[in-house]
């Protein structure tokens, strides 16, 4: 069964979008080797949200400024056990949550993850609108696992 990630994280104050999208740039190659070898994601994309514009869509006109308002949000479906899901990404894109949790409110409580799997994953839980009321319900349109799907579309 397919499970839900809706991952909302406030960014710190005076955080230059630039920065977070040269780090999602850099590492956009290591994140779809780890999502294609981790074999159990449906869809994955990461969002970079403003809150304080009405369409929460980030303005890019200024890319330097800084902003208290942004969000970096993670949202996926997957296969499986939640920890289980986070710590294959742990293992193979350790460093790349490092480096975005840097830009993140409470990160530096969570790095290095690689040696906080656990409060990383509370982390991850407390911030994961799909696992919190309203937002804890899904529809999906096939009980197949990823591994099934490929299999039968080779």
């Amino acid at each position: 069964m397919t499970n839900p990630l809706t991952l909302m994280m406030p960014v710190k104050p005076d955080t230059k979008l630039l920065s977070i999208i040269e780090v999602l740039a850099e590492n956009q190659a290591p994140i779809d080797a780890a999502l294609s070898s981790i074999g159990t994601v449906h869809f994955a994309r990461f969002l970079l949200l403003d809150s304080s514009v009405a369409n929460l869509q980030p303005d890019l006109k200024d890319i330097n400024a800084t902003s208290d308002t942004l969000i970096i949000g993670v949202v996926t479906d997957y296969d499986g056990n939640f920890d289980a899901y986070i710590s294959d990404f742990v293992a193979q894109l350790g460093d790349v949550f490092n480096a975005l949790l840097a830009f993140v409110v409470g990160g530096d409580s969570v790095t290095p993850v690689q040696d906080n799997l656990a409060a990383f994953q509370a982390f991850i839980a407390t911030n994961d609108a799909s696992q919190h009321k309203p937002n804890d319900t899904l529809y999906a349109a096939y009980p197949q696992t990823v591994q099934q799907i490929k299999a039968a579309f080779p």
